[in-house]
């Protein structure tokens, strides 16, 4: 197999369309894989389009045609030789001609394509164009075709297969690319080629592996005898590929191998697999091989009925898991500017809030193989939706083969991660069809229901009958949907969204799903981000910019509305701003720490979200410029291996102690009733013993409990491991200091040293270090603090600061400085 990448030289131009004068009729250097977008900016056509207001300007793309052209040189095909033109990815409605020749056309971003170039390919210089109608006005043709469906936004995203959210989402942009999105090169080969390496990878109790590789073989020579071998932990296999067949399996069995675990349960083992396609002759000459890495494991979600309902319990090489996760989206709106080195970075971010598992969510795309290489070795587990989201979708052409296609060549490309865990029908359609109005404006349309009943099941199991399928997110396994709502809590996975649409975050406890597979909070993104992108002046949570990079609807009324019941109404900008990051952060731990307390009957908790894919107000913890707000320390510390919680039951708060350890959790855990000053009005010692990757519950006294002044006092529990610290009113209420610390920053190697101390209790402390340098992170956040207690927060920083800075009252903050008596004092 010889390869041709086909990447450089590429010419961009307009076609058709709204174009502005400066740029109809221009011809610009086009990167591939690439998007037009990101052409026009590189060639100082457009503004950046995350910058300010800039979005708007440019509407005009959505129902622009593009076309990209490159001469490059080859050579023509030799007698016996087949030469494939083979594009990994189009962004999306496409037209193929090489030499004035059509080669066909494309409508979906979510697969490859390849095309017989024999007969068209010459000598020398050689003519490639792809031209790209609008996606947007192709989907209108679609659904004036096939009738309307019911879609959670404006455009018509269920009617072409491209990335959904790529039309605007309540926290995307709506700018819709379009380009050569994945790799294209010219592909020679001889006799046969390997068209698919599927390894179904299973492990034992015992430690003994076995991998099944299934290989799909394109032939160019039909009677050619050919051979499959594979290799992998120091174990060959050879099979037969029967004459003529196009596909064959061979089997390794491995002893003693290293079993594949989840972040926080073990090691990731990881083996290299390779597979060659051989002449069956004496020759054994390779006509083709593919290397795959695999982990391990075996992996499944119990939804065996209990007396409760349907559990929905991931379980790892006979190990029940409780999931720490998040929903993952596509990491920047322009995908082609997503590098193996970022993902790296933002899954690192997750394994550094004690995550386990990233949901790809359906709005997005099946992620690059760079994404699930860095799961695999993390040991982050990936739910993988189905890209089908919020809609109802159309099951007649020409959309049904497209799902089908794709979803075998994705099933198929994925199958050897050892952190897929499961296969995922969609996001919210089941429930969107039971409660959005879609039935009656259906009319007995196609909705999609046979995509994750039938067709997407019947892939997957043929396909990668390893994996564990669902019908959607929400849904009740076993239940059709007129016995059972989707989002049942008893049942299978929840979604929970009154909370931050309609009711108060305290509101988590009303229900105790057994999977929350989303949940979350708004907050602003950094400030050193905010301000990089919008510069209103003056910023406030309603100006131009600053609505602009606020998809949600009502999002801003919705952050105040959330702030109300909990802390005051910030009177500048500045204190809204550190005001609704934290109350995001508060409230999303206070749903984790709830649905933690009631595991095993809650088996997971997904939060809305771990990422951005631009610089907007979200429910984000990571923003778009890669900075971790609170809320990403909020994570870590409710999603931590040992957790101590207040939790009501029977009446009255409860300890809580969560061990997600392999260890038990043994030792005391002091309990006291504090005045904010520091003085001890009540104590008592609990002794844990909590067995591993259990939760227990302890009953504490009465005196305990009732403060004498609840205005003024904390309970405090603390062991070796983990420490809460319970407030008996919310802070509109609590008696503070407003203004309880002093501190002092040094230079230490690579950043700055903050040294805090607290001379009255200080609720939620936090160095908002970005404020001072643009690339400041600082090591923790969000840490209460007691009277007389000293804390050290390590920034790191290439920045040349004056240390002062780091003290100052718009960066070292917490959230006693938000108290009514602020303005008291």
């Amino acid at each position: 197999m010889m390869r041709q990448t086909l990447h450089d030289g590429w010419l961009l131009s307009t076609t058709a369309g709204p174009v502005p004068e400066h740029v109809a009729g221009r011809s610009v250097p086009a990167r591939v894989p690439g998007s037009a977008h990101l052409d026009l900016l590189a060639a100082g056509l457009i503004p950046d389009p995350y910058l300010d207001r800039a979005e708007e300007e440019l509407v005009w793309a959505h129902r622009t045609d593009w076309r990209y052209t490159l001469t490059f040189d080859a050579e023509a095909p030799e007698p016996g030789e087949r030469v494939d033109l083979a594009f990994d990815g189009l962004d999306t409605v496409a037209t193929v001609e090489l030499n004035g020749r059509v080669l066909g056309s494309t409508a979906n971003m979510h697969r490859g394509y390849r095309f017989d170039v024999r007969e068209v390919l010459r000598n020398g210089p050689n003519e490639l164009t792809v031209s790209f109608r609008s996606a947007l006005e192709h989907a209108e043709e679609v659904e004036r075709a096939l009738g309307e469906r019911a879609h959670a936004y404006p455009h018509p995203f269920n009617m072409v297969r491209k990335m959904a959210c790529g039309f605007g989402w309540d926290w995307g942009p709506d700018l819709q690319t379009a380009g050569i999105w994945k790799p294209v090169r010219l592909e020679r080969w001889r006799t046969a080629r390997i068209a698919q390496a599927r390894p179904l990878v299973t492990a034992e109790e015992g430690g003994a592996g076995r991998v099944e590789v299934h290989v799909e073989i394109e032939r160019a020579d039909a009677d050619a005898g050919l051979a499959l071998r594979a290799s992998v932990g120091g174990r060959e296999a050879r099979a037969a590929v029967a004459a003529g067949a196009t596909g064959a399996v061979v089997v390794l069995d491995v002893p003693d191998v290293r079993l594949w675990w989840p972040a926080g349960y073990g090691d990731q083992p990881l083996y290299d697999l390779d597979v060659a396609l051989v002449r069956a002759d004496a020759s054994g000459a390779v006509l083709d091989s593919a290397s795959r890495r695999i982990g391990f494991r075996t992996i499944t979600v119990d939804t065996e009925p209990d007396e409760i309902g349907t559990p929905f319990t991931v379980v790892v090489n006979g190990t029940p898991i409780f999931v720490k996760g998040a929903n993952w989206i596509p990491d920047d709106h322009f995908l082609t500017r997503i590098t193996r080195r970022r993902l790296a970075r933002r899954v690192d971010q997750a394994v550094g809030a004690h995550m386990n598992m990233l949901r790809v969510w359906g709005g997005g795309i099946y992620e690059t193989e760079d994404f699930y290489d860095v799961c695999d070795e993390r040991g982050v587990l990936v739910w993988q939706d189905f890209p089908l989201a919020c809609a109802s979708y159309p099951e007649e052409e020409p959309l049904r083969s497209e799902i089908e296609a794709e979803a075998r060549e994705n099933v198929a490309r994925l199958a050897s991660h050892a952190s897929l865990a499961l296969w995922n029908g969609g996001n919210e359609n089941l429930w969107g069809f039971m409660d959005w109005g879609w039935r009656e404006r259906l009319a007995g349309r196609t909705w999609g229901l046979g995509y994750y009943t039938e067709l997407l099941p019947r892939i997957v199991a043929e396909l990668d009958p390893t994996r564990f399928y669902a019908e959607g997110s929400p849904y009740s396994p076993g239940f059709p949907l007129d016995r059972m709502h989707p989002n049942d809590q008893d049942h299978g996975s929840r979604h929970e969204w009154r909370v931050w649409n309609e009711v108060d975050y305290t509101a988590y406890r009303d229900h105790v799903p057994r999977f929350c597979s989303e949940f979350g909070f708004q907050g602003p993104p950094t400030w050193a981000t905010l301000t990089t992108w919008v510069h209103d002046d003056p910023m406030t949570p309603t100006s131009p910019g600053f609505l602009l990079h606020q998809k949600a609807e009502d999002g801003s009324g919705k952050l105040d509305r959330g702030l109300a019941p909990h802390l005051p109404a910030p009177e500048t900008f500045e204190d809204w701003h550190w005001a609704t990051q934290l109350n995001q952060a508060r409230a999303v731990a206070f749903g984790i720490e709830h649905f933690r307390s009631w595991w095993p009957r809650t088996a997971g908790a997904i939060v809305w979200q771990l990422n951005d894919c631009w610089p907007v107000t979200s429910w984000a913890a990571v923003d778009g410029d890669e900075r971790r707000k609170p809320l990403w320390y909020g994570l870590r510390h409710a999603y931590a291996p040992r957790l101590l919680t207040l939790q009501p039951g029977d009446g009255r708060l409860a300890l809580v102690a969560v061990n997600d350890d392999d260890r038990p959790w043994t030792g005391p855990v002091r309990i006291e009733r504090r005045t904010f000053g520091g003085a001890v009005l009540d104590t008592a010692k609990i002794e844990l013993t909590v067995a591993p990757r259990s939760a227990a519950r302890f009953a504490l006294a009465d005196s305990l409990l009732t403060p004498a002044d609840p205005s003024k006092e904390v309970l405090v529990a603390t062991s070796d491991d983990a420490r809460v610290a319970h407030l008996f009113l919310e802070d509109l209420a609590l008696d503070y200091d407003p203004h309880p610390l002093t501190a002092e920053a040094v230079a230490v190697p690579g950043g700055y040293r903050v040294d805090v101390r607290a001379r009255s209790f200080a609720r939620d402390v936090a160095v908002l270090a970005d404020r001072v340098a643009p690339d400041a992170e600082v090591d923790d956040m969000l840490v209460s603090m007691q009277a007389g207690e000293t804390r050290s927060f390590t920034v790191r920083t290439g920045a040349r600061l004056d240390p002062a800075e780091l003290t100052g009252p718009l960066v070292l903050r917490c959230a006693n400085a938000l108290s009514p008596q602020t303005a008291r004092s």
